[in-house]
């Protein structure tokens, strides 16, 4: 069911674990550049006709609108099972008591008297949220987007998420029931390259966005790839992945149960455990034959999730050659499962999330951690982060110099003009000076431009 990789013995480069050697499932965004190359076109020129023929080619429903009508998202959450609201709501509340731990402060420093740099930390202006709509429901994906916007102190926010022909051509009630508890009116019906192109160049029926986030299938990713530049993105994000670095002391059953809950994502999903014990690979392999079994989604996303290329289990020399490859691989989520965890844990360099221990699974961080599963894929933790509120915010520097500060550093400054073959660089500064007046301020005379 799932292979196994034997990296004992291997000897490192002086770069570290070769990645070549490590699962991973092939995922061409290249290649499917070309193809939703002409979808984003047809959207920028067509528009929201673009957007209903599309929904009623890939998503095989009809549809005479794209914005969700606001009745609509009321009455879905009218008609929410309780459980499922009251589930909802607190993991909301739970990401708003970490995401509002995240907001900066601007920050002022005094360079010299007179001269100060401040850093502003002033949030984008307009953000498309997407949702994915495939093969499982995401209300949880519409927390992880909104809330750190809204902490961020986003002003106009949009969802989109794919149209149902189970729901009308609208997206999962379930959804919009989460953008409702989220005071989010503004919802459409899109999907795919579709919804990314529609955020980008705008409809009649929605504003351009000045930046995107949000999981999605590789069509998604390609058109952040292809519309990036006009729009600012999170991540090309690909499919979900787990790595579990476990030892001896680790319960086969929940690292069986956890490999297994990333699987039933996507056939494409990747399950990786990484362990310097043969007797818990041993014993792995008979918990995903026992516990897969149990389970739905076994046939169209697990059995093929497992087997594929993307997934196996790593045998390790120690725990130490354990980290070098988790680092190497670069999960989008890595868990701990070692003794003494929270110390293995503060050695990880590399990963979108890290779960410390046999109570913090991945599951947990997917809908109550407080903690935000938009997370990056494909070993870009190694230069990525996942998303925050700090994801929807720019810094911006203001210079504040008294004429005095100014004239102090003058002479530096037409120096490294000069350097530089800049002269206006210098001339600028020194227009602001009466001649001579700078000369006061240095032991050696200003420069003339050349």
């Amino acid at each position: 069911m799932i292979s196994r990789i034997d990296l004992r013995g291997a000897a490192s480069s002086e770069a570290g674990v070769d990645r070549d050697l490590l699962p991973r499932a092939e995922l061409d965004v290249e290649a499917a550049l070309e193809k939703v190359r002409p979808i984003c076109e047809d959207v920028h020129h067509r528009g929201t006709a673009a957007l209903i023929d599309y929904a009623e080619r890939f998503d095989g429903v009809k549809i005479d609108r794209v914005r969700v009508p606001a009745a609509a998202i009321t009455k879905a959450l009218e008609e929410l099972d309780p459980a499922v609201r009251a589930a909802l709501e607190e993991s909301i509340r739970r990401a708003r008591i970490v995401h509002r731990e995240q907001r900066r402060t601007d920050t002022t420093v005094q360079v010299v008297p007179g001269g100060t740099v401040t850093e502003r930390w002033v949030p984008v202006q307009r953000v498309g949220l997407y949702v994915p709509g495939g093969r499982s429901v995401y209300p949880s994906s519409v927390i992880m987007n909104v809330v750190p916007a809204q902490e961020a102190g986003v002003g106009s926010m949009a969802v989109s998420s794919p149209p149902q022909a189970a729901f009308g051509g609208l997206p999962h009630p379930t959804i919009l029931a989460a953008c409702a508890l989220l005071g989010i009116d503004e919802v459409y019906a899109a999907g795919g390259a579709q919804a990314v192109a529609m955020f980008a160049y705008g409809t009649e029926e929605c504003r351009p966005v000045n930046m995107v986030t949000g999981p999605g299938n590789i069509w998604v990713a390609a058109a952040k790839r292809l519309l990036k530049g006009r729009i600012g993105i999170d991540a090309e994000a690909g499919p979900t992945e787990i790595a579990i670095l476990a030892d001896a002391t680790a319960d086969p059953v929940h690292v069986a149960a956890d490999l297994i809950s990333q699987a039933e994502h996507d056939p494409l999903a990747a399950s990786v455990l990484v362990t310097d014990s043969e007797e818990l690979a041993t014993a792995v392999e008979k918990e995903l034959e026992t516990q897969v079994a149990m389970t739905r989604h076994v046939e169209d996303r697990i059995v093929p999730a497992l087997g594929g290329r993307q997934s196996g289990i790593v045998l390790v020399d120690s725990v130490d050659h354990g980290l070098a490859v988790v680092d190497a691989y670069g999960a989008e989520h890595l868990e701990i499962q070692t003794a003494d965890a929270a110390a293995v844990a503060a050695r990880v360099r590399n990963a979108g999330a890290i779960f410390v221990g046999p109570y913090a699974p991945v599951s947990l961080g997917d809908y109550a951690a407080g903690s935000n599963h938009v997370l990056p894929t494909g070993g870009c933790a190694c230069h990525s982060s996942g998303l925050s509120v700090q994801s929807f915010l720019r810094g911006i520097h203001v210079v504040d110099y008294t004429r005095e500060a100014l004239a102090e550093v003058a002479g530096h400054v037409v120096t490294l003009a000069e350097a530089e073959d800049l002269p206006a660089h210098g001339a600028a500064v020194k227009a602001r000076f009466a001649e001579g007046e700078l000369d006061k301020h240095s032991d050696w005379k200003v420069p003339e431009s050349k």
